[in-house]
């Protein structure tokens, strides 16, 4: 048995999916321990908009360590930090005309969604929080309470409560209009869902299936969270910075959330670091109310500042997401229309699922067995979502796609004899 297996925790899952030891990775590509190369379609999670030791952002941290910049300061001020927010105001605030305090509440997604709820429940006084169906935000309770995901909610071992689950965009079909059932259900003395001090949504429900918000959708959300007294809390810790094209997710829809929660490619380099952002009216905390042990990692403010800076102040990394998502989702729409697949997504991040819910499991399989680390998403795991870096080359994407085409060609066919031999039975 190998050190792995006998030491660490059951609890580990994506190592049972890509069962090598990894070595070395470069831009697209990681490298396991006998030297074969993997094409990455998962981008650790989506926190890797910029691919593995990206050469500007590893050139600055180096610096940045061998000077012996300061690595932990809690929230104490220091040059790197001072770096980030100035970078943050003159890029992505200043020219869209936002105005947002910043909070660093501790070094993971869940803990930036954590404090946006205590901060909304803080300034409304309120208990309930609205999310939605197949909505993820993290592990920790909180974030576990406003996750639709069961398997995931049961492992909580306690009762998961102050929230209210409701249809998400499309939920039920595209005719069905959630956002007037959610405004009788709201506007009803008697149906029992107390006062919400917030909605936490994400634009594109990432681990629940690659569900996709409306326009319309997202801005009469954003409508009825104020017209109910309720803070608008989005989510964009997956799918923001630059994911789905501009940095933030929402900008499309022409909406202004009261709190954006931020993690994953926010550090652009990997390193674990999250933010909440907040309309200044919303900076409720008092000092030390709310606070982490690891909320000051400055070598993670040194890589975010930089690709705040390299990549996003212009849109040539917008565009060229744009470009990649139409390569993407062109195979993608080739497959489905040859399986009776279904297609969904936005930017780069794109899924695909078939009628037979197992197919996805099996397809990035194959796909890893040819090369190519692509993952599932879902309530069961139906559907294959990929995530390549924002920077992967053009061949380097196209071979991806040649990849997972020949995996669903593989699998579907198989199924299609199978069919075929159990139907000319007798």
């Amino acid at each position: 048995m190998n050190i792995i297996d006998r030491m660490e925790s059951n609890v580990r899952s994506y190592c049972r999916s890509f069962p090598v030891t990894f070595k070395t990775a470069k831009d697209h590509l990681i490298i396991d321990e006998h030297g074969k190369a993997y094409i990455d379609f998962f981008a650790g999670a989506g926190s890797l908009n910029y691919g593995h030791n990206n050469d500007t952002l590893k050139s600055a941290l180096l610096d940045y360590i061998s000077g012996d910049g300061i690595t932990h300061a809690l929230d104490m001020t220091t040059v790197a930090k001072k770096r980030l927010l100035q970078s943050m105001q003159d890029v992505l605030f200043a020219p869209r005309s936002m105005e947002y305090k910043v909070m660093f509440p501790g070094p993971t997604g869940t803990n930036a969604v954590e404090s946006a709820l205590k901060l909304a429940r803080k300034v409304t006084g309120r208990r309930n929080v609205i999310s939605f169906t197949n909505g993820f935000h993290g592990m920790t309770l909180g974030s576990l309470a406003i996750t639709g995901n069961s398997g995931k909610r049961a492992g909580a071992g306690v009762s998961l409560h102050d929230t209210t689950h409701m249809p998400f965009c499309d939920y039920f079909d595209a005719e069905t209009d959630t956002i007037a059932m959610i405004e009788n259900y709201l506007e009803d003395n008697s149906s029992g869902i107390d006062k919400p001090a917030a909605f936490i949504l994400e634009t594109v429900q990432a681990e629940g299936g690659v569900n996709v918000a409306s326009k319309e959708w997202l801005r009469r959300i954003a409508e009825l969270a104020k017209a109910s007294g309720a803070l608008l809390i989005l989510d964009d810790i997956q799918v923001g910075c630059g994911r789905t094209g501009p940095f933030f997710s929402f900008e499309f829809a022409g909406i202004e959330p009261d709190i954006i929660c931020l993690s994953k490619s926010f550090s652009g380099y990997g390193l674990p670091l999250s933010v909440a952002l907040m309309k200044p009216e919303f900076d409720a905390f008092k000092p030390g109310e709310h606070n982490g042990t690891f909320r000051g990692h400055n070598p993670a403010f040194v890589t975010a500042a930089t690709a705040i800076e390299t990549y996003w102040r212009d849109d040539r990394l917008s565009k060229e997401v744009h470009e990649k998502a139409r390569i993407i989702k062109d195979a993608f729409l080739e497959m489905a229309d040859r399986y009776d697949g279904s297609v969904r997504g936005r930017g780069m991040i794109q899924g695909i699922e078939f009628p037979d819910t197992s197919l996805a499991g099996k397809i990035s399989k194959s796909a890893f067995g040819r090369g190519l680390i692509v993952e599932t998403a879902g309530p069961n795991d139906e559907v294959l979502k990929v995530l390549p870096p924002l920077t992967i080359e053009y061949d380097a994407l196209k071979e991806g796609l040649r990849i997972i085409t020949e995996a669903i060609h593989e699998n579907l066919k198989a199924e299609v004899k199978t069919k075929t031999i159990v139907s000319a039975k007798p």
